[in-house]
């Protein structure tokens, strides 16, 4: 037993020396590979504190006009700006890579729908990479949208079917369920349609597509 221990202990001893070595044969290059660490570090740094906090700061107030325009449903200003302030537009080319870059690009999505440019406006919601259920989900029923104003409606169910499942509230799902249902029965999948309108009358009783979903069934079963 003891002779295992000192077997032991040689080992261990012979991994220190080995480490000492290395480390008194490489010190230069070690001391290289700390600065190199230390140097990088605060790249990032000086890079996030002098420069991506900044732009977002600056992104955040130039968004404040655009929106107001937008809520009084100036589409057109609200994407262009004018001689005072950018638009969604500018907000995107200057500050794509920010937070409000990418909020711009999906009321710049809401807009140029709004304005009837429906090819533009599916590049900018697919653009937009909204994770939350609320914005997310609203930004596919649009592209929806735009795909049933240019009666594409295999590609308007797909987008319906997906910001359902993506919202799971009696916010969206609802609306984009019945939306979808009207596009399957514009496609002729009367099954698919009924399917839609039941999924609304079985989980969405409080939504106000609720209160004439029956309607839309019966329609779907007897068309």
């Amino acid at each position: 037993m003891k002779e295992q221990q000192e077997e032991k202990n040689l080992e261990v001893s012979g991994i220190i020396a080995k480490a000492e070595q290395f480390v008194e044969k490489n010190k230069k290059k070690l001391t290289i590979g700390a600065v190199a660490v230390v140097v990088v570090a605060l790249a990032i740094w000086a890079y996030v504190a002098l420069v991506a906090q900044p732009r977002q700061v600056r992104a955040a107030e130039d968004m404040f006009a655009a929106e107001q325009w937008f809520n009084q449903g100036d589409f057109e200003k609200a994407l262009n700006g004018d001689d005072q302030f950018l638009g969604f537009t500018d907000i995107i080319d200057e500050y794509g890579c920010t937070k409000s870059g990418n909020l711009a690009k999906y009321y710049a999505g809401i807009c140029q729908l709004n304005l009837g440019q429906y090819n533009e406006a599916i590049d900018l919601l697919k653009s937009y990479k909204g994770k939350d259920a609320f914005t997310g989900a609203e930004a596919l029923m649009l592209i929806g949208d735009a795909y049933a104003e240019m009666d594409n409606a295999k590609d308007a169910v797909s987008y319906y079917e997906k910001a359902a499942a993506k919202a799971s509230n009696f916010i969206i799902s609802p609306t984009a369920l019945w939306k979808a249902g009207m596009m399957y029965i514009a496609l002729g999948d009367n099954e698919s349609a009924t399917k839609a309108f039941q999924q609304i009358k079985d989980n969405y009783p409080e939504s106000p597509e609720y209160s004439e979903v029956d309607k839309y069934i019966a329609y779907a079963e007897n068309k």
